[in-house]
């Protein structure tokens, strides 16, 4: 145990040294405060990639027809492909066993009046499924059902924002608004974690869609939401197996990248969580690098503190100091540095962290933050390995003879 005197010591000689304990306290607060920065900036990023993927469903496939670049079987390139019911319908058929749900999409834009009031907003002609791969929630009413496709009904579920900016404070449940040319009931209001332009979308039957454009049965794309238990090596051979059937049946030669294209979410999800992965253990080797980089120069200005103080420490031997009496003296001076600036650097990082909050969205960064036990940890470890750098001088220090340290110049 360390008496008074010998703290009293310690901080006597950190006051007469101000400019040597700043440099090894900035070395170690510079250290850890990098570590909380550099982690705290790749969880952020990690929250994007939660954000941009979490509002909707990650196991779904979106098929989008396109344009052949080659010609094929007669047919010639730059050919535009439609899908249309029958394929919905043979690729439900085919895949069942692997289909959660399938819904197509039709999208358009129409003035949408309500009384007095009006605006422009993008209504999606969809299946009931859609709302499981948009993630929809209901807030009043309900959502559409398959009755409402058979029978082509004449219904709308709003988003939040559609109902506020139309129906202000009136209750729109019941009510009927003017969607293009045509009146739609509504029959459900919605809301979207995907913030406030996924609040602006109207949701109307398919069926109703195709039957306003001339008894259709075009569609514009399919969805598919694939059983999460088939895993990303199933996700990916349910779009080579999709991308294969509608390929065949719409004429497309195999080797044509044009024709059909399908947005593997699941494929999108894991290639950003391995970039992030990457971008962690970049983080990790940097933050690791600091801290050797930190320890180093605790290392080194401990030497340095040991050859300054030669000769006081040959006095103190001289006088009937213990070798063991000597290393603590001077490891407690390296460890109580290496506290304070190691906790300080630690603080520093923890509290701008907190303090920016979604200030660098605009650099893919979202709400950074840190782990409280992983940056107290990594303090911790600093501070041990700060102290071990700190013994071996201190240690070397003890060996020297009284006799070698007064003749010290």
């Amino acid at each position: 145990m360390f008496s008074r005197d010998t703290w009293k010591e310690i901080f006597d000689t950190i006051r007469k040294n101000k400019l040597r304990t700043f440099l090894t306290g900035f070395t170690m607060a510079l250290g850890i405060f990098i570590v909380v920065i550099l982690v705290g900036f790749t969880n952020g990023l990690q929250n994007t990639f939660e954000k941009f993927f979490g509002d909707d469903a990650t196991n779904t496939l979106f098929v989008f027809p396109g344009r052949t670049s080659m010609p094929y079987k007669g047919y010639t390139s730059n050919r535009r492909i439609q899908f249309d019911n029958s394929d919905l319908k043979d690729v439900e058929e085919n895949f069942a066993l692997f289909l959660d749900y399938i819904t197509p999409r039709i999208t358009r834009s129409s003035l949408v009046r309500y009384k007095g009031e009006s605006n422009n907003y993008t209504n999606r002609a969809v299946a009931p499924a859609h709302q499981f791969s948009e993630k929809t929630i209901i807030m009043k009413g309900r959502f559409l059902n398959e009755n409402d496709i058979n029978i082509r009904a004449k219904y709308a579920v709003i988003g939040r924002l559609v109902a506020k900016d139309l129906f202000k404070e009136e209750d729109p449940i019941g009510k009927y608004i003017t969607l293009g040319d045509s009146a739609f009931k509504v029959i459900g209001v919605f809301q979207d974690d995907g913030g406030d332009n996924e609040e602006r979308f109207i949701y109307i039957p398919y069926t109703t869609r195709q039957l306003i454009e001339k008894g259709n049965d075009k569609i514009e794309q399919i969805i598919l939401g694939f059983n999460p238990s088939i895993g990303y090596a199933g996700a990916m051979a349910l779009e080579k197996n999709v991308t294969k059937l509608l390929k065949e049946k719409k004429f497309i030669a195999r080797e044509d990248r044009s024709g059909i294209f399908i947005r593997n979410i699941a494929d999108e999800l894991k290639q950003n969580q391995q970039f992030a992965q990457v971008l962690g253990f970049i983080a990790l080797f940097f933050a690791i690098g600091t801290i050797i980089a930190g320890i180093i120069g605790v290392s080194n200005i401990m030497i340095f503190v040991v050859k300054e103080r030669t000769k006081e420490i040959g006095i103190r031997k001289a006088l009937g100091a213990t070798p063991r009496v000597v290393i603590s003296t001077i490891l407690l001076e390296a460890t109580t540095i290496t506290i304070l600036s190691g906790f300080s650097g630690m603080l520093a990082g923890v509290i701008i962290l907190q303090n920016l909050g979604g200030r660098l969205e605009d650099y893919f960064i979202t709400n950074p933050y840190i782990d409280l036990g992983f940056a107290i940890g990594a303090t911790v470890i600093l501070i041990i390995f700060g102290s071990i750098a700190g013994y071996i001088p201190a240690k070397r220090a003890a060996r020297i003879k009284p006799i070698v340290a007064l003749r010290d110049e």
